[in-house]
């Protein structure tokens, strides 16, 4: 599992689904929802595919995250 550990915030997560998009538009409106996101909460994304490139950018920019196959396919939890 892609992981860059840290403390995860005990916050509900807000969730974007980006399933089956063309790319590159699940990154982009992954960036554009973590521009947006508040300091201490948590972005939980849903995609079909584990999105290997998104994790470089992610360290790159200070994020933290944790990724893993589940039932409703790949799922990121990134915060910062």
């Amino acid at each position: 599992m892609p992981d860059a550990t840290g403390p995860l915030p005990q916050v509900e997560p807000r969730t974007l689904d980006v399933r089956f998009l063309e790319p590159p538009e699940p990154f982009e409106r992954i960036v554009e929802a973590l521009a947006a996101l508040p300091e201490g909460e948590v972005l939980r994304v849903l995609i079909h595919r584990e999105p290997r490139p998104l994790f470089n950018w992610l360290r790159e920019d200070g994020f933290r995250w944790r990724g893993e196959w589940g039932s409703e396919g790949y799922e990121i939890l990134i915060w910062r």
